[in-house]
């Protein structure tokens, strides 16, 4: 494998995984009205555009992060959505 595809499998994880934090805080502290619902529309209209942009250039690493990335959205702003007061 190359110093490339490995910079973009890091890169990806790092991306893929930058919503987990906020989504254990959220479940932990049963909590989210500081969280950003604009925000969180804007990510995830991105991160679909990013998978369809991955699956034209048929790019795992593109697709495989940015599903990842849409399931935490998805989950935060579910989990967002049942604990706001």
């Amino acid at each position: 494998m190359e110093t490339i595809q490995l910079i973009g499998i890091a890169a990806s994880i790092g991306t893929g995984i930058s919503l987990l934090p906020q989504l254990v805080k959220i479940i932990r502290e049963k909590k989210a009205e500081n969280v950003s619902m604009p925000m969180l529309a804007v990510l995830f209209m991105g991160l679909v555009l990013w998978v369809i942009y991955g699956i034209l250039k048929k790019d795992w690493i593109i697709i495989g992060s940015n599903a990842l990335s849409l399931l935490l959205n998805a989950c935060t702003v579910i989990f967002s959505l049942k604990y706001k007061q």
